[in-house]
């Protein structure tokens, strides 16, 4: 697959040398040339410095021809708008934003974005691993 990743902090440079690794063509966006310093010396996919936001860098990035886009930035309303500029827009089908808030996570979840709260998965693996102990 031709995978967009917006966003190359902790979780998007892994999640990108994940992918690369199996043999997915990557292409990471992050307005922080640093940022690229996080890929894995095992990453082959490319970078492109800029503002996912902004579509002159998403079809820098080949928006036009992906398969999936993910947002992972710090910011909910980042990931969000790049989230909808590649459903709505280019017709990307595989759309997945990362949202921290539950709340907001669920509304957009209606509005027809795959969203994934870590806040939620968090806590909801916490409080498995806390029953499971208390289990034994």
């Amino acid at each position: 697959m031709y995978i967009i990743l917006v966003g190359c902090g902790r979780v998007g440079a892994q999640l990108a040398t994940m992918l690369s690794q199996e043999g997915h063509a990557v292409v990471v966006v992050d307005d922080d040339p640093d940022s690229f310093n996080r890929l894995s010396g095992n990453f082959s996919g490319s970078m492109v410095q800029g503002n996912g936001i902004d579509e002159d860098v998403l079809r820098g990035a080949g928006i036009e021809r992906a398969d999936a886009v993910v947002t992972a930035t710090n910011g909910d309303n980042t990931n969000i708008m790049v989230a909808q500029i590649a459903q709505e827009i280019y017709g990307v089908e595989r759309v997945v934003a990362r949202c921290y808030d539950p709340v907001r996570s669920k509304a957009y979840e209606m509005l027809g974005l795959k969203t994934i709260c870590p806040t939620t998965v968090g806590a909801e693996m916490l409080r498995e691993t806390i029953v499971a102990e208390d289990a034994e």
